[in-house]
């Protein structure tokens, strides 16, 4: 094995930069290597946010932070403690970038550019000395008796390594599966997260690009086979878009990360329920429907009488609710009414299928974490194994979680293999 050590990182997206250039910053001396199985590097970082990049969320307590992620929370919760949104947005300042928060929490450069996180992290890991090789990716990676590692690239060379973090990001369609449980290491079952519900309905049929801005929607579970007690149902509150193919938006999209495997086990065929109005109970909604028969008791139902609802989907809900065109308040009966506001507070759709925007596309499963050293992301079954990202059974809901999961990974990883223990 050469004297000067070598470090190669597998996988050239954000975890596997971040790793890379941390590493090189912290032991100049070391070789780090970054294989990119591609000719494109950073390419979800590109394509984040819309093009924006949402680079992290401006979270700075570690335990609530963690709160974000349906699995590794319990894990990141410590390594959140040594590599935070304020670290990294104190790392992009000192390499010149600045960020800004957005009112929902997510933060962005200022420049509003992806491009802007791109040429600072291919500056950085220039500077630094990454050796950047793409269009090579990881075939076989084989642990050396003596330490080290030998590495099988796709283009039929081979290479040898001290170290190797595996930053490849999902292993949903990789070649890398059956490598890592040769080293010893569990895949957790891997699916889909963040995808938006597909319904046809006649009450959003036509409506794509309306929203609500402060719903609750919460997933209906059928009975458990094994068990046949009913799941207790997950809800999630916040923006609801209605698209042209059922619904989306930021409340939809955490609630199909905290379900992702139970949704994924039922072929993406079941029920929600919609609170239109967030938290309004019924009682609350009774009283309303009160006050408007006798203050509004000749206006029409259908005219709007929630500013919170979108005027085209409040006149579809009262239609659902079998209320006519003309009906005026003081005619609503008493059937009419519990009608209505379920319609409104309890609100049934049948979901027959997920659509994922390429933008937001994560996959829950990966390298089991009970395998992972969180103070060194290192492999407890394989010594001089790292991993960071994607790879591993983590995910985050949307606003910049998985980002800063990445980060974090890296930077623990990166400072773990150039023989640095502190963040």
């Amino acid at each position: 094995m050469p004297s000067q050590k070598q470090i190669a990182i597998i996988g050239g997206g954000a975890a596997g930069f971040f790793t890379a250039i941390t590493a090189a910053e912290a032991d100049p001396n070391a070789r780090v290597t970054l294989y990119e199985r591609s000719r494109n590097i950073l390419a979800k970082v590109k394509i984040s946010g819309g093009g924006r990049c949402n680079v992290t969320h401006s979270c700075f307590d570690p335990s609530k932070l963690a709160t974000y992620y349906p699995r590794g929370g319990r894990e990141l919760r410590g390594a959140f403690h040594r590599w935070q949104p304020q670290d990294m947005i104190d790392w992009l300042g000192q390499h010149g970038v600045r960020l800004k928060t957005e009112q929902d929490g997510r933060m962005f450069p200022v420049t509003d550019r992806s491009q802007t996180i791109i040429d600072c992290f291919t500056r950085a890991a220039d500077k630094a000395g990454v050796q950047l090789i793409l269009n090579t990716g990881l075939d076989q990676l084989v642990a050396d008796p003596e330490g080290g590692f030998t590495i099988e690239l796709s283009d039929g060379s081979q290479t040898q390594a001290d170290k190797v973090c595996i930053t490849a990001g999902s292993l949903k369609t990789s070649p890398l599966k059956e490598t890592l449980e040769d080293l010893g290491h569990t895949i957790e079952p891997l699916a889909p997260s963040l995808f938006a519900f597909n319904l046809q309905d006649k009450r959003t049929h036509g409506l794509a690009g309306l929203s609500v801005q402060n719903a609750k929607v919460k997933c209906l579970h059928s009975l458990h086979a094994s068990t046949n007690q009913k799941a207790k149902p997950s809800t999630q509150m916040g923006p609801i878009l209605i698209t042209h193919r059922g619904l989306s938006g930021p409340a939809i999209l955490r609630l199909s990360a905290w379900e992702a495997r139970r949704l994924q086990a039922q072929d993406y065929k079941f029920e929600i329920s919609v609170n239109w109005l967030g938290n309004v109970s019924e009682n609350q909604l009774q009283e309303e429907f009160s006050r408007l028969r006798k203050t509004s008791g000749k206006t029409a139902i259908r005219q709007k009488c929630f500013d919170a609802l979108p005027r085209r989907l409040w006149e579809r809900l009262v239609e659902a609710a079998g209320i006519g065109e003309e009906q005026k308040w003081a005619q609503l009966r008493t059937d009419e009414q519990t009608t209505l506001s379920q319609q409104l507070i309890d609100c049934r759709f049948t979901v027959q299928g997920k659509t994922t925007n390429k933008e937001e596309f994560v996959t829950c499963g990966g390298v089991k974490l009970k395998e992972i050293n969180f103070k060194t992301m290192e492999s407890r079954t394989t010594p001089g194994l790292y991993f960071a990202g994607e790879c591993l059974d983590i995910d985050g809901v949307t606003g910049g979680f998985n980002f800063q999961a990445a980060w974090t990974g890296g930077r623990i990883a990166g400072l773990a293999m150039a023989g640095t223990d502190n963040a």
